[in-house]
């Protein structure tokens, strides 16, 4: 399959491709995965699938005017609502709901786009973790490591699976401390974190309302830049690549370059030299601050909080079929109080104003996405490792959530080693900005 977005239009436009090849393939490659389809995969739309591809086909064959991506196979993940079917968000504690009235906005969007939905991709229960685990479903394998079972990253794991496992050229997560450049980074993918109010959450299973985002998952920053098109409204156009040579980058350390394994830190180094040699203008950055945040959210945060008011009923009614995992998470949101969720405005603003003034100095700060490889799954059963390894997971992307900042993840481990990750942050509001960076910088920290 190719798998970038703008090709796969521009043939399917020519006739060099048919959306029936392009969504039976997809399948194929699902159930070749074996035992691992329903674990990548919570539910598929095989028939609708198939019937709109053959329309789409039928139709540009007699000459219908189709928008450009027409046909183009996508996913999305467990929480975003599709008409007549209970929304799960990877739990079965929703599962007495009704059945949802609409679509998802992001979803009508893809449809009218043209893009073909195949199906929900499988989550972290509720999106609260970022190392990928499901305890109900099942936890889909990272495809870089199949034989030791490293776990995908999440919230957003069947997702990042999909389009590393050639399943789909994209798909659609979200991202509240990391869940869509934590799996992107452990899978070897791209993907991106827009701020906060770019792409409407409207029919989504929510988190945090505060620091929830919508976004998209491929294998180019190109096909990334279309996709964030699309979800926020646009007709689905790329960014210019922004040339690498002048480009400014603050290079960010302390806080964010702690604790780096062996292999992000080989990775790191190796990707600091490229970008160096090729005239990429790299001036180290430290920002102490960011140190508090541990502090700042001490008890859960934003995320602890929002989360808690949201599930407190669900808590009261059916805490039974919670992971209790993720349920005792939950319920330690509800030990933050009111003085102190107030005050997290005063710091946010606070830390937003001392990394904006470094940050205009330069066109983008980067940084690891994650300070390990993928963990091995067998390593994680014992709540005591779980829990930091998750902490140290989400340390470094959660702090563009909570200063609102766009990001994206960039594969840049070197061929035949476990992926690593190369995070770029944007200003708030200059996400296509941001990406027409990560796009001239693409080769450069793939070490292409």
């Amino acid at each position: 399959m190719i798998q970038n977005i703008t090709d796969l239009g521009r043939k399917l436009r020519a006739a060099k491709l048919t959306s029936t090849a392009l969504v039976g393939e997809a399948f194929e490659r699902l159930d070749a995965t074996g035992g691992e389809a329903g674990k990548i995969f919570l539910k598929t739309y095989r028939d609708e699938a198939r019937t709109m591809s053959e329309w789409l086909d039928d139709g540009r064959s007699r000459g219908v005017a189709l928008p450009r991506l027409a046909g183009v196979p996508v996913s999305i993940k467990d929480l975003f609502d599709v008409k007549g079917e209970v929304t799960r968000a990877g739990s079965q504690v929703l599962d007495a709901n009704a059945p949802a009235a609409e679509d998802a906005e992001i979803v009508r969007r893809l449809r009218r786009a043209g893009m073909v939905v195949v199906g929900k991709t499988n989550m972290t229960e509720f999106a609260y973790s970022g190392l990928g685990v499901n305890a109900h479903f099942g936890t889909p394998i990272n495809p870089h490591d199949t034989e030791t079972d490293r776990v995908p990253g999440g919230s957003s794991s069947g997702a990042a699976v999909a389009v590393a496992r050639g399943i789909v050229p994209a798909s659609i997560g979200t991202d509240t401390g990391g869940s869509c450049r934590i799996p992107a980074a452990f899978c070897g993918i791209v993907g991106f974190k827009p701020t906060s109010t770019r792409v409407p959450r409207q029919g989504s299973v929510p988190l945090s309302h505060t620091l929830d985002c919508v976004g998209p998952f491929a294998n180019d920053v190109s096909s990334v830049a279309v996709m964030d098109s699309l979800l926020s409204g646009g007709d689905g156009d790329d960014v210019e690549s922004f040339p690498e040579g002048g480009i400014r980058l603050g290079v960010l350390e302390g806080y964010v370059t702690e604790e780096m394994d062996e292999g992000v830190s080989r990775a790191w180094q190796a990707v600091l030299t490229r970008l160096s040699q090729r005239g990429v203008r790299l001036t180290p950055v430290s920002i102490p601050q960011l140190s508090e945040l541990p502090r700042i959210n001490a008890k859960g945060g934003y995320v602890g909080a929002d989360a808690y008011a949201w599930h407190r009923k669900y808590l009261e009614t059916r805490g039974e079929f919670y992971d209790p995992w993720v349920r005792a998470r939950f319920e330690a949101g509800q030990s933050q109080s009111v003085d102190e969720y107030i005050r997290l405005a005063d710091e946010r603003a606070r830390l937003r104003a001392v990394v904006a003034e470094k940050h205009a100095l330069f066109d983008a700060l980067i940084l690891p996405t994650v300070q390990i490889v993928p963990p091995k799954l067998v390593d994680l059963e014992d709540p005591e490792v779980s829990r930091p390894t998750n902490l140290l997971c989400l340390r470094n992307a959660a702090v563009g959530n909570f200063l609102d900042l766009p990001a994206i993840s960039v594969p840049c481990h070197e061929a035949e080693t476990l992926p690593v990750g190369a995070m770029l942050f944007g200003m708030t509001g200059e996400d296509r900005r941001l990406l027409s960076v990560a796009r001239g910088l693409e080769q450069a920290i793939r070490g292409r």
